[in-house]
Protein backbone atom coordinates (compact mmCIF):
# COMPACT_ATOMS: atom_id res chain seq x y z
CA UNK A 1 0.00 0.00 0.00
CA UNK A 2 1.42 3.24 -0.59
CA UNK A 3 1.87 5.78 1.82
CA UNK A 4 2.98 9.41 0.99
CA UNK A 5 3.05 10.18 5.00
CA UNK A 6 1.30 13.88 3.35
CA UNK A 7 -1.86 15.00 4.68
CA UNK A 8 -2.30 17.56 2.47
CA UNK A 9 -2.03 15.15 -0.53
CA UNK A 10 -4.44 12.83 1.28
CA UNK A 11 -7.10 16.04 1.64
CA UNK A 12 -6.26 17.69 -1.93
CA UNK A 13 -8.51 15.65 -4.13
CA UNK A 14 -8.51 17.68 -7.08
CA UNK A 15 -5.23 19.21 -8.94
CA UNK A 16 -4.52 20.61 -12.10
CA UNK A 17 -1.98 19.28 -15.00
CA UNK A 18 -0.27 21.71 -16.90
CA UNK A 19 1.25 20.39 -20.18
CA UNK A 20 3.22 23.26 -21.94
CA UNK A 21 6.23 23.49 -23.97
CA UNK A 22 7.51 23.61 -27.74
CA UNK A 23 5.74 21.16 -28.67
CA UNK A 24 2.87 23.83 -28.03
CA UNK A 25 4.09 26.25 -30.96
CA UNK A 26 3.00 22.71 -33.55
CA UNK A 27 -0.50 22.53 -32.13
CA UNK A 28 -0.31 18.82 -33.69
CA UNK A 29 0.69 20.11 -36.61
CA UNK A 30 4.31 20.07 -38.56
CA UNK A 31 5.00 20.80 -41.91
CA UNK A 32 1.33 20.21 -43.17
CA UNK A 33 1.23 16.78 -41.41
CA UNK A 34 -0.99 16.41 -38.41
CA UNK A 35 -0.30 13.71 -35.65
CA UNK A 36 -2.70 11.45 -34.69
CA UNK A 37 -1.73 11.43 -31.37
CA UNK A 38 -1.06 13.23 -28.32
CA UNK A 39 0.54 16.77 -29.22
CA UNK A 40 2.99 16.91 -26.79
CA UNK A 41 4.90 13.27 -28.33
CA UNK A 42 4.80 15.25 -32.39
CA UNK A 43 8.27 14.90 -32.44
CA UNK A 44 8.46 11.27 -31.75
CA UNK A 45 5.99 10.62 -33.77
CA UNK A 46 6.45 12.77 -36.86
CA UNK A 47 10.59 12.00 -36.89
CA UNK A 48 11.41 15.75 -36.33
CA UNK A 49 15.24 16.01 -36.44
CA UNK A 50 16.15 17.47 -33.42
CA UNK A 51 18.42 20.53 -35.26
CA UNK A 52 14.51 21.21 -36.96
CA UNK A 53 13.14 21.05 -33.80
CA UNK A 54 14.73 23.04 -31.19
CA UNK A 55 14.42 26.34 -34.01
CA UNK A 56 10.98 26.41 -32.24
CA UNK A 57 12.96 27.39 -28.73
CA UNK A 58 13.47 31.15 -30.91
CA UNK A 59 9.77 31.33 -31.93
CA UNK A 60 9.25 31.08 -28.59
CA UNK A 61 7.40 34.53 -26.56
CA UNK A 62 4.15 33.63 -24.62
CA UNK A 63 2.90 37.00 -24.61
CA UNK A 64 -0.31 35.62 -23.12
CA UNK A 65 0.79 33.30 -20.39
CA UNK A 66 -0.04 35.28 -16.85
CA UNK A 67 1.33 32.58 -14.02
CA UNK A 68 -1.15 34.45 -11.78
CA UNK A 69 -4.01 34.49 -13.93
CA UNK A 70 -3.53 30.55 -14.12
CA UNK A 71 -3.46 29.77 -10.36
CA UNK A 72 -6.20 32.21 -9.65
CA UNK A 73 -7.49 30.74 -11.50
CA UNK A 74 -7.16 26.98 -10.02
CA UNK A 75 -7.78 28.27 -7.17
CA UNK A 76 -11.12 29.59 -7.82
CA UNK A 77 -11.82 25.81 -9.38
CA UNK A 78 -11.47 24.35 -6.14
CA UNK A 79 -8.51 22.72 -6.77
CA UNK A 80 -5.14 22.23 -4.25
CA UNK A 81 -2.18 21.72 -5.60
CA UNK A 82 -0.93 22.54 -9.62
CA UNK A 83 1.85 20.07 -11.25
CA UNK A 84 3.80 21.78 -14.27
CA UNK A 85 5.43 20.46 -17.06
CA UNK A 86 9.29 21.60 -15.94
CA UNK A 87 11.04 19.54 -18.72
CA UNK A 88 8.76 17.12 -20.81
CA UNK A 89 10.22 14.21 -23.16
CA UNK A 90 10.99 16.97 -25.99
CA UNK A 91 14.09 18.13 -23.52
CA UNK A 92 13.40 21.51 -23.17
CA UNK A 93 13.35 23.52 -19.60
CA UNK A 94 11.12 25.40 -18.91
CA UNK A 95 13.06 27.11 -16.54
CA UNK A 96 16.45 28.67 -16.37
CA UNK A 97 18.71 25.72 -16.27
CA UNK A 98 21.96 25.83 -15.45
CA UNK A 99 23.13 23.10 -17.06
CA UNK A 100 21.62 22.94 -20.63
CA UNK A 101 21.12 25.91 -22.06
CA UNK A 102 18.36 24.63 -24.15
CA UNK A 103 15.41 26.14 -21.65
CA UNK A 104 13.21 29.31 -21.69
CA UNK A 105 15.20 31.88 -20.75
CA UNK A 106 18.48 30.95 -22.86
CA UNK A 107 17.54 29.57 -26.31
CA UNK A 108 13.94 31.89 -26.43
CA UNK A 109 13.30 35.49 -27.81
CA UNK A 110 11.37 35.89 -24.37
CA UNK A 111 14.25 35.47 -21.39
CA UNK A 112 11.44 34.30 -19.62
CA UNK A 113 12.19 31.64 -16.40
CA UNK A 114 8.14 29.98 -16.52
CA UNK A 115 8.69 27.73 -13.12
CA UNK A 116 9.69 30.94 -11.50
CA UNK A 117 6.72 32.98 -12.31
CA UNK A 118 4.30 30.03 -11.31
CA UNK A 119 6.24 29.81 -8.14
CA UNK A 120 5.69 33.30 -7.31
CA UNK A 121 2.03 32.84 -7.82
CA UNK A 122 1.53 29.76 -5.97
CA UNK A 123 3.47 31.32 -3.09
CA UNK A 124 0.83 34.49 -3.45
CA UNK A 125 -2.41 32.61 -3.48
CA UNK A 126 -1.33 29.61 -1.01
CA UNK A 127 -1.10 26.84 -3.97
CA UNK A 128 0.95 23.96 -3.66
CA UNK A 129 3.91 23.37 -6.63
CA UNK A 130 4.09 20.45 -8.07
CA UNK A 131 7.10 19.30 -11.08
CA UNK A 132 6.31 16.90 -13.88
CA UNK A 133 10.01 15.73 -14.59
CA UNK A 134 11.01 13.38 -17.70
CA UNK A 135 13.68 12.10 -15.87
CA UNK A 136 14.21 9.17 -18.68
CA UNK A 137 13.12 10.51 -22.13
CA UNK A 138 15.00 13.27 -23.32
CA UNK A 139 14.56 13.47 -27.31
CA UNK A 140 16.94 16.70 -27.39
CA UNK A 141 19.94 14.70 -25.41
CA UNK A 142 21.97 12.10 -27.27
CA UNK A 143 22.00 9.91 -24.47
CA UNK A 144 18.27 10.32 -23.00
CA UNK A 145 15.64 7.30 -24.21
CA UNK A 146 13.39 8.10 -27.01
CA UNK A 147 10.35 5.58 -26.93
CA UNK A 148 9.48 3.62 -29.76
CA UNK A 149 13.10 4.05 -31.04
CA UNK A 150 16.37 2.19 -30.97
CA UNK A 151 18.46 3.18 -27.79
CA UNK A 152 20.71 0.55 -27.87
CA UNK A 153 23.92 2.79 -28.49
CA UNK A 154 22.70 5.91 -25.84
CA UNK A 155 25.01 6.06 -22.73
CA UNK A 156 22.12 6.63 -20.27
CA UNK A 157 24.63 7.00 -16.93
CA UNK A 158 26.46 9.95 -19.59
CA UNK A 159 23.19 11.19 -19.70
CA UNK A 160 21.35 11.57 -16.07
CA UNK A 161 24.91 12.94 -14.58
CA UNK A 162 25.11 15.66 -17.07
CA UNK A 163 21.43 16.34 -17.29
CA UNK A 164 18.64 14.84 -15.10
CA UNK A 165 20.66 14.23 -11.87
CA UNK A 166 21.57 17.80 -12.71
CA UNK A 167 18.30 19.56 -13.12
CA UNK A 168 16.49 17.29 -10.57
CA UNK A 169 18.88 19.51 -8.26
CA UNK A 170 18.17 22.72 -10.11
CA UNK A 171 13.82 22.80 -9.63
CA UNK A 172 14.12 21.01 -6.11
CA UNK A 173 17.03 24.06 -4.76
CA UNK A 174 15.85 27.43 -6.78
CA UNK A 175 12.20 27.30 -6.80
CA UNK A 176 11.13 26.88 -3.07
CA UNK A 177 9.25 24.65 -1.61
CA UNK A 178 7.99 21.72 -4.22
CA UNK A 179 5.33 19.18 -2.66
CA UNK A 180 5.78 16.64 -5.34
CA UNK A 181 7.81 15.45 -8.05
CA UNK A 182 5.88 13.89 -10.78
CA UNK A 183 8.09 11.43 -12.82
CA UNK A 184 7.12 9.81 -16.19
CA UNK A 185 8.03 7.04 -18.36
CA UNK A 186 11.00 5.58 -16.68
CA UNK A 187 11.31 2.87 -19.80
CA UNK A 188 15.36 1.16 -19.19
CA UNK A 189 15.64 2.74 -16.01
CA UNK A 190 17.54 0.16 -13.43
CA UNK A 191 16.32 0.20 -9.49
CA UNK A 192 19.29 1.92 -8.46
CA UNK A 193 18.98 4.69 -10.71
CA UNK A 194 14.98 5.12 -9.19
CA UNK A 195 16.36 4.75 -6.20
CA UNK A 196 19.10 7.58 -6.77
CA UNK A 197 16.65 9.79 -8.11
CA UNK A 198 14.56 9.33 -5.06
CA UNK A 199 17.19 9.79 -2.26
CA UNK A 200 18.26 13.17 -4.09
CA UNK A 201 14.66 14.55 -4.00
CA UNK A 202 14.84 13.75 -0.45
CA UNK A 203 18.01 15.02 0.63
CA UNK A 204 17.23 18.49 -1.35
CA UNK A 205 13.17 18.73 -0.06
CA UNK A 206 12.31 15.55 2.92
CA UNK A 207 8.82 16.35 2.50
CA UNK A 208 8.63 16.00 -1.19
CA UNK A 209 6.62 13.68 -2.59
CA UNK A 210 8.22 11.20 -5.19
CA UNK A 211 5.26 9.86 -8.14
CA UNK A 212 4.39 6.24 -8.75
CA UNK A 213 6.13 6.82 -12.34
CA UNK A 214 9.76 7.23 -11.17
CA UNK A 215 9.83 3.11 -12.03
CA UNK A 216 10.73 -0.08 -9.94
CA UNK A 217 8.14 0.17 -7.26
CA UNK A 218 9.75 3.47 -5.18
CA UNK A 219 7.41 6.12 -5.91
CA UNK A 220 5.13 7.23 -2.69
CA UNK A 221 1.71 6.92 -4.29
CA UNK A 222 0.39 5.37 -6.76
CA UNK A 223 -0.23 7.42 -10.88
CA UNK A 224 -2.58 5.04 -12.64
CA UNK A 225 -2.95 5.00 -16.74
CA UNK A 226 -3.91 7.76 -18.23
CA UNK A 227 -7.26 8.46 -17.82
CA UNK A 228 -7.86 5.35 -15.87
CA UNK A 229 -10.15 4.85 -12.92
CA UNK A 230 -10.13 1.98 -10.55
CA UNK A 231 -13.14 -0.11 -10.83
CA UNK A 232 -12.63 -0.90 -7.20
CA UNK A 233 -11.75 1.30 -3.94
CA UNK A 234 -8.00 1.64 -3.83
CA UNK A 235 -6.05 1.49 -0.34
CA UNK A 236 -3.43 3.47 -0.37
CA UNK A 237 -2.62 7.06 -2.03
CA UNK A 238 -3.26 7.94 -5.52
CA UNK A 239 -4.20 10.07 -8.01
CA UNK A 240 -5.91 9.72 -11.62
CA UNK A 241 -4.01 12.21 -13.99
CA UNK A 242 -6.91 12.72 -16.80
CA UNK A 243 -7.34 15.16 -20.03
CA UNK A 244 -9.92 17.30 -20.55
CA UNK A 245 -10.08 16.50 -24.79
CA UNK A 246 -8.21 13.99 -26.26
CA UNK A 247 -4.23 15.19 -25.68
CA UNK A 248 -1.97 16.69 -22.97
CA UNK A 249 -0.51 19.21 -24.63
CA UNK A 250 -2.50 21.99 -27.29
CA UNK A 251 -3.83 20.99 -30.38
CA UNK A 252 -5.58 23.34 -32.27
CA UNK A 253 -7.94 20.71 -33.91
CA UNK A 254 -8.95 18.72 -30.94
CA UNK A 255 -12.25 19.62 -30.07
CA UNK A 256 -13.65 16.18 -28.49
CA UNK A 257 -14.47 18.23 -24.78
CA UNK A 258 -15.73 16.51 -22.44
CA UNK A 259 -18.45 18.62 -20.50
CA UNK A 260 -18.62 19.74 -16.93
CA UNK A 261 -21.71 17.21 -16.61
CA UNK A 262 -19.21 14.24 -17.38
CA UNK A 263 -16.17 15.88 -15.42
CA UNK A 264 -18.09 16.25 -11.87
CA UNK A 265 -19.20 12.59 -11.67
CA UNK A 266 -16.02 11.41 -12.24
CA UNK A 267 -14.07 13.51 -9.56
CA UNK A 268 -16.80 12.36 -7.24
CA UNK A 269 -16.15 8.66 -8.22
CA UNK A 270 -11.90 8.86 -7.60
CA UNK A 271 -12.57 10.77 -4.45
CA UNK A 272 -15.15 7.73 -3.51
CA UNK A 273 -12.83 4.85 -4.62
CA UNK A 274 -10.08 7.12 -2.53
CA UNK A 275 -7.96 9.10 -4.65
CA UNK A 276 -6.88 12.50 -6.13
CA UNK A 277 -7.97 13.93 -9.94
CA UNK A 278 -5.58 15.45 -11.78
CA UNK A 279 -7.10 17.58 -14.77
CA UNK A 280 -4.71 18.83 -17.36
CA UNK A 281 -4.98 22.30 -19.59
CA UNK A 282 -2.79 22.77 -22.20
CA UNK A 283 -2.31 26.35 -22.86
CA UNK A 284 -1.40 27.15 -26.54
CA UNK A 285 1.81 28.59 -27.79
CA UNK A 286 1.25 32.01 -26.95
CA UNK A 287 0.14 30.65 -23.35
CA UNK A 288 -3.35 31.25 -23.58
CA UNK A 289 -5.49 28.89 -21.94
CA UNK A 290 -7.80 27.07 -24.30
CA UNK A 291 -11.69 28.77 -23.93
CA UNK A 292 -13.17 25.20 -23.47
CA UNK A 293 -11.28 24.33 -20.65
CA UNK A 294 -11.71 27.58 -18.49
CA UNK A 295 -15.79 27.37 -19.39
CA UNK A 296 -15.76 23.91 -18.56
CA UNK A 297 -13.50 23.97 -15.50
CA UNK A 298 -16.07 27.29 -14.02
CA UNK A 299 -18.79 24.88 -14.05
CA UNK A 300 -16.91 22.27 -12.51
CA UNK A 301 -15.49 24.78 -10.05
CA UNK A 302 -18.45 26.14 -9.28
CA UNK A 303 -20.19 22.44 -7.67
CA UNK A 304 -16.58 22.16 -5.97
CA UNK A 305 -17.14 25.62 -3.98
CA UNK A 306 -20.55 24.53 -3.61
CA UNK A 307 -20.12 21.29 -2.11
CA UNK A 308 -16.41 21.26 -0.82
CA UNK A 309 -17.82 19.98 2.52
CA UNK A 310 -18.54 16.51 0.39
CA UNK A 311 -15.20 16.64 -1.64
CA UNK A 312 -11.87 17.74 0.35
CA UNK A 313 -10.40 15.67 3.05
CA UNK A 314 -13.20 12.44 2.10
CA UNK A 315 -12.50 9.41 2.93
CA UNK A 316 -12.12 6.00 0.90
CA UNK A 317 -15.90 4.35 0.63
CA UNK A 318 -16.55 1.30 2.03
CA UNK A 319 -17.99 -1.12 -0.89
CA UNK A 320 -21.45 -0.33 -1.00
CA UNK A 321 -23.23 -2.96 -2.70
CA UNK A 322 -25.61 -1.14 -5.57
CA UNK A 323 -25.08 0.75 -8.53
CA UNK A 324 -26.77 4.38 -8.31
CA UNK A 325 -27.65 5.54 -11.48
CA UNK A 326 -28.46 8.90 -10.84
CA UNK A 327 -25.59 9.89 -8.65
CA UNK A 328 -22.48 8.56 -6.24
CA UNK A 329 -21.13 8.58 -2.70
CA UNK A 330 -18.31 10.35 -0.92
CA UNK A 331 -18.03 10.18 3.08
CA UNK A 332 -16.04 11.40 6.29
CA UNK A 333 -15.82 10.86 9.61
CA UNK A 334 -19.63 10.61 10.91
CA UNK A 335 -20.88 11.60 7.11
CA UNK A 336 -22.31 10.42 4.13
CA UNK A 337 -22.57 12.77 1.06
CA UNK A 338 -25.07 11.87 -1.54
CA UNK A 339 -23.95 13.48 -4.79
CA UNK A 340 -27.29 13.77 -7.03
CA UNK A 341 -26.27 14.28 -10.72
CA UNK A 342 -30.22 13.86 -12.12
CA UNK A 343 -33.54 14.93 -11.77
CA UNK A 344 -35.10 12.35 -8.47
CA UNK A 345 -38.25 13.09 -6.42
CA UNK A 346 -36.27 11.95 -3.61
CA UNK A 347 -33.05 10.62 -1.81
CA UNK A 348 -32.92 6.80 -1.28
CA UNK A 349 -30.04 4.99 0.08
CA UNK A 350 -30.79 1.21 0.34
CA UNK A 351 -28.63 -0.90 2.68
CA UNK A 352 -28.07 2.22 5.15
CA UNK A 353 -27.56 0.79 8.49
CA UNK A 354 -26.16 3.30 10.42
CA UNK A 355 -27.82 5.40 12.96
CA UNK A 356 -28.90 8.71 11.33
CA UNK A 357 -28.64 12.23 13.19
CA UNK A 358 -29.88 14.62 10.30
CA UNK A 359 -29.88 15.02 6.72
CA UNK A 360 -29.07 18.30 4.84
CA UNK A 361 -28.40 20.06 2.05
CA UNK A 362 -24.75 20.88 1.97
CA UNK A 363 -24.60 23.96 -0.54
CA UNK A 364 -27.08 25.90 2.43
CA UNK A 365 -26.87 23.58 5.31
CA UNK A 366 -30.84 23.55 4.87
CA UNK A 367 -32.33 21.02 7.23
CA UNK A 368 -33.94 17.84 5.42
CA UNK A 369 -37.08 15.18 6.72
CA UNK A 370 -35.59 12.13 6.86
CA UNK A 371 -36.93 8.46 6.93
CA UNK A 372 -35.49 4.71 7.49
CA UNK A 373 -37.93 2.56 6.38
CA UNK A 374 -37.82 -0.97 5.16
CA UNK A 375 -38.17 -2.66 1.69
CA UNK A 376 -40.99 -5.37 1.44
CA UNK A 377 -37.80 -7.87 1.35
CA UNK A 378 -37.17 -6.36 4.72
CA UNK A 379 -33.86 -4.52 3.57
CA UNK A 380 -33.47 -1.22 5.48
CA UNK A 381 -33.18 2.18 3.53
CA UNK A 382 -33.01 5.65 4.42
CA UNK A 383 -34.89 8.50 2.29
CA UNK A 384 -34.21 12.26 2.15
CA UNK A 385 -36.98 14.58 1.28
CA UNK A 386 -35.74 17.50 -1.33
CA UNK A 387 -35.92 20.61 -0.97
CA UNK A 388 -38.89 22.49 -3.25
CA UNK A 389 -37.72 22.82 -6.57
CA UNK A 390 -34.78 20.11 -6.21
CA UNK A 391 -37.05 17.38 -7.68
CA UNK A 392 -36.34 19.38 -11.26
CA UNK A 393 -32.63 19.89 -10.11
CA UNK A 394 -29.03 17.90 -11.15
CA UNK A 395 -25.70 18.31 -9.50
CA UNK A 396 -26.44 18.75 -6.22
CA UNK A 397 -25.24 16.97 -2.75
CA UNK A 398 -27.21 15.80 0.13
CA UNK A 399 -25.60 15.35 3.55
CA UNK A 400 -26.80 12.80 6.13
CA UNK A 401 -24.68 12.74 9.82
CA UNK A 402 -25.29 9.79 11.52
CA UNK A 403 -23.93 8.59 14.94
CA UNK A 404 -21.60 5.68 13.79
CA UNK A 405 -17.92 7.03 12.79
CA UNK A 406 -18.01 5.30 9.10
CA UNK A 407 -21.12 4.56 6.71
CA UNK A 408 -22.38 0.60 7.51
CA UNK A 409 -23.96 -0.98 4.14
CA UNK A 410 -25.91 -3.98 4.85
CA UNK A 411 -25.18 -6.39 2.02
CA UNK A 412 -27.23 -7.41 -0.63
CA UNK A 413 -30.03 -9.71 0.33
CA UNK A 414 -29.78 -13.12 -0.76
Amino acid sequence: MKDTKQQWFKEAKFGLFIHWGLYSLLAGEYKGVKTDHIAEWIMNYLDIPVSEYEELAKQFDPVNFDAEKIVKMAKDWGMRYIVFTSKHHEGFAMYHSECSKYNSVDATPCKRDILKELQLACEKYDMKLGLYYSQAQDWHDPDGYMAKKDNSTKDYRAYLDRKCLPQLREILTNYGKIALIWFDTPMGTTPEESREMAELVKELQPDCIVSGRIGNGLGEYMTTGDNFIPRLPYEGDWEVPATLNDTWGFNKDDHNWKSAAEIIPLLVKINSRGGNYLLNIGPDGTGKVPEESVAILNEVGSYVSANQEAIFATKRMPMYPYELTWGDLTCKEHHLYVHVFRKIPRVEVLGFNNTPKRAYLVETGEELEYKRSRTCEGDEYITVELPKGYQEKEFYCIGIEFEEEMPVFAPINE
